[in-house]
């Protein structure tokens, strides 16, 4: 007994096995013959070299078997053929001594018409189903008493190894991976047993498993035969003859050695197809040479597919079980989400239904803004490294997995807690997701022989070419690094709940964006309101300035020195209020101006409005002017203007402490196709607790007595910028100075 210990997937090079043109080998087995026949006047067009001479290519069925012109007549005046062979009757051939019985079948290739001849013994050919019909009922009432699948193969194993004889009958269940394990086995002792046993998936290569699926029913009645070549290899149409449904169709040479390898010189195969996929095999092995007629061989596919029937029902029936309990945890979770503002919330505040949608052990919810763990899973860095992972794949709304690390190595470090991962993308864009996980399950699984086939040299010089192994003694391995499968009611819960999380997030949307409609609207009526109130009291506020300097120089000698203080009161605060209208109408003004972009150079704009800033700074004041390279830029210049002159303003007006005033103007670097531009300063700087208040109208972060001003400037500057489709943000530290940002878009030809 051989151990190893790995992951159960192997990087052994089977390709020369799946690339192998088993379905056009050019050959039949020698235990009957073969008649490839073209329409209408079924002429012989191809001839197995055994076949009668009376039959060889040119010759006109009608003339060499009359009968049998008949019987193929019938099939093809009957309903369309089915897909693969089918059984005509049973003929008698020759005469005296010489006189042989065969098992006709046949089936069409393209315009063709392949004739097949077995051997038989039965020359009656009352061996049918009819004679089976005792033991067909009997089948049929144990099926539906099996309480379990094995139980059911189990049956079917005892019943086709009664009709056909053979030494040894197996039922082979495929995984995922398309390796066999023997769920069932029914023998005479003769042969070694192999029950429990896993057989590669490289036993039966891609390719014969599509023949197995095609064609139901395969029979080598001795793996010692020669093979009988068909006369000439190719179709009238050039090609070789796909032999695919053929029911003498000679074998792979790897086939036939692996047969006497395992001991076994006899060995016949019946599909078992659920819902037109391939589930299994009945794999029947004798250890002496064995033929069972083709009657016999059609029952055991009658009785394969009245198990494959049974078999689906009760699939169906555990996988609606287990919707229907998924179903309800589902519908929990829903309204989970539907009573929260987020469906974030929802999810996190129910963590043993988001588990149990799935049958997981742990999961994460990962937004753009955070990582929410439940259960056991796999640390907070870890589940973002994966998430990232998936994103960058892009290729599925839903993942699945049951060995991770397979195709994400660095899932190896997480096995024991994530080996399998289900995950559904909620949003492509922000790189969203729900994820699922599933700990690793250690187990042993006990092969049928070292399952690495080996490549040997060819003794006659030709090509290296895989050989199956020799031995089938028992091989074990530990298998790592996978989960329990995931079942697909538990895939479809996860994408339904991916629906639901859609519906409710697209719900939302819609709920904003007609919220997002009426504040538009009602913006617009405060824009207008705006506009007309400030354009409306600009004029009374002028008035009150004018006429209150009149009354100061014409009539202040004879007015008290309280009286004069009233008066420089009302002007003072009536400039003020004229200002603060002046901006409130240029603010209102910035929805209603028209863009005018055009391609300019920044610097030369900053030169300007820097020269009319300098104008306005006393002169006990030192400023230093620290301008960089800011390129060209594409925007509106008498706007771009204003953001200019009001971050430069704010600079010069907040550095007004300090001896030496340092204004720095630069470009940083670019951001998701946005130009970046600053303005730094080394002035009195804000706490970075209130900086989401600087943007906003009237909104001061320093007393009007310390630094003068509306409150308006930094409101004009982001609608300026957001207008232009760029973003404004801000720095600072208290008495360290301040630094505003703000983006444009970059064009080709602002560089």
């Amino acid at each position: 007994m051989n151990q190893t210990s790995h992951s159960a997937t192997r990087p052994v090079d089977l390709s020369v096995c799946d690339r192998e043109p088993i379905h056009i080998v050019g050959s039949v087995q020698p235990h009957g013959f073969l008649l490839t026949l073209a329409l209408p006047d079924l002429t012989v067009v191809q001839a197995s070299e055994n076949a009668p001479s009376s039959a060889s290519p040119g010759a006109s069925l009608d003339g060499a078997f009359p009968e049998l012109a008949v019987l193929v007549r019938r099939y093809l005046d009957g309903e369309a053929p089915q897909d693969g062979a089918t059984y005509l009757r049973t003929v008698t051939l020759g005469s005296g001594s010489s006189r042989q019985g065969y098992e006709v079948a046949a089936h069409r290739v393209d315009d063709l018409v392949v004739l097949e001849l077995e051997e038989t013994d039965n020359l009656s050919g009352d061996a049918g189903l009819d004679a089976l019909t005792p033991r067909l009922r009997a089948f049929v009432e144990h099926l539906h008493a099996a309480r379990s699948v094995e139980d059911l193969c189990q049956l079917l194993a005892e019943d086709i190894r009664y009709v056909t004889g053979f030494d040894r009958a197996l039922v082979y269940r495929f995984d995922r991976d398309w390796h066999g394990t023997v769920l069932a086995e029914d023998g005479s002792g003769i042969l070694p047993s192999y029950l429990d046993l896993r057989f590669p998936a490289s036993d039966i290569p891609a390719q014969a498993r599509e023949l197995y699926r095609r064609n139901r029913l395969r029979i080598i009645p001795d793996a010692g035969y020669r093979p009988v070549p068909i006369h000439p290899s190719a179709t009238p149409a050039g090609k070789p003859l796909d032999l695919s449904q053929s029911v003498l169709r000679s074998v792979s040479p790897v086939h036939v050695e692996y047969m006497r390898n395992m001991g076994t010189m006899a060995s016949m195969s019946v599909s078992i197809l659920v819902d037109g996929a391939l589930w299994g095999l009945v794999s029947c092995h004798n250890r002496d040479p064995k033929r069972v007629p083709l009657q016999a061989r059609n029952a055991c596919d009658f009785l394969t597919q009245i198990f494959a029937l049974q078999l689906a029902a009760r699939e169906r029936g555990a996988q609606a079980e287990q919707r229907l309990a998924l179903g309800a945890v589902q519908a929990r979770l829903l309204a989970y989400m539907a009573e929260e503002e987020s469906f974030v919330d929802g999810l996190l505040n129910h963590p043993d239904d988001v588990l149990a949608l799935v049958n997981a052990s742990g999961a994460a919810v990962v937004t753009a803004e955070k990582c929410r763990l439940l259960g056991a899973t796999p640390s907070e860095r870890e589940v973002r490294a994966l998430s990232d992972w998936l994103a960058a794949r892009d290729e599925e709304e839903v993942f699945v997995a049951e060995a991770l690390s397979e195709v994400f190595p660095p899932a190896e470090a997480f096995a024991d807690r994530a080996s399998g991962v289900l995950a559904i993308s909620v949003s492509k864009k922000y790189a969203s997701y729900v994820l699922w996980f599933r700990p690793e399950v250690v187990r042993t699984v006990k092969w049928g022989g070292n399952p690495v086939k080996a490549v040997r040299p060819d003794p006659s010089g030709g090509p290296d070419r895989l050989h199956p192994r020799k031995s089938f003694e028992i091989w074990k391995e530990t298998v790592k690094g996978r989960s329990l499968p995931w079942t697909l009611p538990e895939v479809e819960a996860a994408k339904d709940l991916r629906a639901s999380v859609l519906g409710i997030v697209l719900r939302r949307a819609e709920e904003l964006a007609a919220i997002s409609e009426e504040l538009q609207r009602s913006n617009k009526e405060l824009e207008a309101f705006s506009y007309s109130v400030s354009h409306d009291l600009r004029a009374p506020f002028r008035h009150i300035v004018g006429y209150s300097n009149l009354l100061k120089t014409r009539e202040g000698a004879n007015l008290s020195e309280k009286g004069r203080h009233y008066v420089e009161t009302i002007i003072e605060a009536a400039f003020s209020a004229g200002t603060l209208v002046d901006n409130l109408l240029s603010f209102s003004q910035m929805g209603r101006h028209a863009l005018n972009k055009v391609t300019g150079d920044l610097n030369a704009l900053v030169e300007e409005v820097r020269r009319k800033v300098q104008r306005d700074i006393t002169p006990d004041r030192t400023v230093r002017w620290e301008i960089g390279d800011l390129g060209r830029v594409h925007a509106d210049p008498v706007m771009l203007r204003l953001v200019i002159e009001n971050l430069l303003s704010n600079a010069v007006k907040y550095s007004r402490g300090k001896p030496v005033a340092v204004v720095e103007i630069g470009r940083a670097p670019p951001q998701d196709g946005e130009a970046v531009f600053y303005v730094r300063d080394n002035g009195a700087g804000f706490d970075m607790a209130y900086v989401d208040k600087l943007f906003g109208v009237f909104q001061r972060l320093h007393r009007v007595e310390e630094f003068e001003g509306t409150g308006i400037g930094l409101a004009n500057v982001r609608r300026i910028v957001e207008r232009h489709g760029g973003r404004t943000w801000a720095e600072g530290r208290l008495g360290e100075g301040a630094t505003f940002y703000f983006t444009l878009p970059i064009r080709e030809e602002a560089h």
